[in-house]
C-alpha cells in the first residue's frame, strides 16, 4: 500500500464564508400521509422562497416515517427566520412534523478533538481552509501534545488537558469550560482515542461526530486491524458516526472500504486505513453542517 500523502503547507488564509446568506434549509420528519410535500412546497411559495432543491424518503409507504429536506433562497432570511418558523408552526402541528429552519449564518463552530494521530486532524483543516466545510473551527482540544504544531500552523488555538487514571472528570469539567456551554455547534472526535462519559455525551446529543478506523458493527475497540487481521478479512473500512453512551453504537453517517489481501499485514492495514478515515470523517462533518442529516432512533437518513 502506498504510504499517506505529505499535506501541503498550509496557507494563512482564513477560510471562505458561505457565498449566499439567503440560501436555507428546512428539515423535517413526521407520519406519512398525502399532502406533505404540497404543504410545504405551498408555504414556502406563499412566503416568496425559490425551492432549490427538494429530496424526500419514507420507511414505509403504507403507515411508515416521512423525511424531507428542502433548500430554498428567500431573500432577507437572517432576519426573517422567527417570524417565518412562526407561520410554520400550525402547518408543522397539523402534519404533527419533528422540524427545524437553519440557514448559512450564523457559521457554526466547530471544536476538534485530537490525540497523537493527525491524519484526520489534517484533512479536516484543509477542507476547512479550502472553503469546503461551512463551518469556524474555533480550537483543537488533545489529550497529547504532538499535534499543537499542526492546530498552530493553521492558526487555530490549541488545548491541552491531559486525561489522567482516575481523573477523567477535572479533565472533561476542563474541556467543557473551554467548548462554552452553547458556544459550540458540534464537536469532531478526530481520533481522539478516549471515551466521553455519558453526561458529556448527554449535553451534546446529536453533534459529536467520531471516527472509527473499521466497518462498524465489527471489530469495535481499540485494535481493529489486529482483529481484522486475526480473522483474515478481505476488506478494512472506516465509519463516522454520532457518539451515544454505547462504546462505537452510535447512529452510523458514512463508511467506506477498500481491499486488502493475505500480504497485507496490520501495519498495511492501518496505512491503508487512514486513507478511507480521513475521507470518510470529513463527508459526514460536512453533510452535518449541510443539515443532511435526519436522526431516527439508532438510525440515520442522509440525503445526498
Amino acid at each position: 500500500m502506498a504510504p499517506d500523502p505529505t499535506p501541503a503547507r498550509p496557507s494563512r488564509q482564513r477560510p471562505r464564508r458561505p457565498a449566499r446568506s439567503d440560501r436555507a434549509r428546512m428539515l423535517l420528519s413526521c407520519p406519512d400521509r398525502p399532502g406533505i410535500v404540497a404543504a410545504v412546497s405551498q408555504f414556502l411559495f406563499a412566503h416568496g422562497a425559490n425551492i432549490i432543491r427538494s429530496d424526500q424518503h419514507t420507511t414505509d409507504p403504507a403507515g411508515g416515517t416521512f423525511f424531507m429536506r428542502v433548500e430554498f433562497d428567500l431573500e432577507g432570511f437572517a432576519a426573517r427566520r422567527e417570524t417565518l418558523s412562526q407561520a410554520f408552526s400550525p402547518v408543522a402541528a397539523h402534519l404533527e412534523m419533528d422540524w427545524r429552519l437553519s440557514g448559512s449564518e450564523p457559521v457554526r463552530r466547530v471544536a476538534i478533538f485530537a490525540s497523537r494521530e493527525g491524519h484526520c486532524l489534517l484533512e479536516l483543516l484543509w477542507r476547512w481552509q479550502a472553503g469546503e466545510l461551512p463551518c469556524h473551527i474555533t480550537m483543537v482540544v488533545a489529550n497529547h501534545d504532538e499535534l499543537r504544531p499542526v492546530a498552530e500552523a493553521w492558526g487555530v488555538p490549541f488545548h491541552l488537558i491531559p486525561v489522567r487514571a482516575g481523573a477523567k472528570h477535572e479533565a472533561e469539567k476542563a474541556q467543557l469550560q473551554l467548548l462554552g456551554g452553547g458556544q459550540t455547534d458540534l464537536i469532531v472526535l478526530a481520533r481522539y482515542m478516549q471515551i466521553l462519559s455519558p453526561e458529556f455525551v448527554t449535553r451534546y446529543h446529536g453533534r459529536i461526530i467520531n471516527i472509527h478506523h473499521s466497518f462498524l458493527p465489527a471489530f469495535v475497540g481499540p485494535q481493529p486491524y489486529h482483529q481484522a487481521f486475526e480473522r483474515g478479512v478481505k476488506i478494512i473500512g472506516a465509519t463516522a458516526h454520532y457518539v451515544t453512551a454505547e462504546l462505537d453504537g452510535g447512529p452510523i453517517i458514512e463508511q467506506d472500504v477498500q481491499r486488502v489481501t493475505h500480504r497485507d499485514n496490520p501495519d498495511d492495514m492501518r496505512r491503508g486505513g487512514r486513507q478511507i478515515e480521513r475521507a470518510v470523517l470529513a463527508r459526514a462533518v460536512r453533510w452535518h453542517l449541510e443539515d443532511r442529516i435526519l436522526l431516527h432512533g439508532g438510525r440515520t437518513v442522509v440525503f445526498d
